[in-house]
This record gives structure tokens, C-alpha cells and sequence, in this order.
């Protein structure tokens, strides 16, 4: 290994440890961009799945209706 690897490898493992201790937590626009990223992906598993889960729960409106007489 030569010296600008060995620098180099040192500089990185200072980050990384430095980077693995920090005990701040996650600011209001990282939690925002993770609010926003939850609601896009049930926007579209919604979307995606609307017309099962319509069919699914009128199908069991319609059994409890016809066992109940």
C-alpha cells in the first residue's frame, strides 16, 4: 500500500466513525422528505390496487348481507 492509499484509507475510516457517532438527530426536511415519500408510495399502491380492494369489500358486503337474510 502506498502512502496516498494509506492517507486516503485513513481519511475514510475518520469519516466513517465520525459519521457512525454523530448523535444528532434527523432534521424537520428529512422528515418531511420521508413523509413525503410514504404518502407517494400509498398514493400508488392505491391507485394500483383500488379496483381489488373495491371488488374484495363488496364481495364481503354482499356475503354478510345474503348470511344475515
Amino acid at each position: 500500500m502506498n502512502d496516498l492509499s494509506r492517507k486516503f484509507a485513513a481519511a475514510y475510516f475518520t469519516m466513517v466513525t465520525r459519521l457512525r457517532d454523530r448523535q444528532e438527530g434527523a432534521t424537520a426536511a428529512e422528515y418531511a422528505l420521508l413523509v413525503a415519500l410514504i404518502s407517494v408510495v400509498i398514493i400508488g399502491t392505491v391507485t394500483a390496487l383500488g379496483g381489488q380492494i373495491d371488488r374484495a369489500f363488496t364481495k364481503v358486503s354482499q356475503a354478510i348481507s345474503t348470511a344475515n337474510g
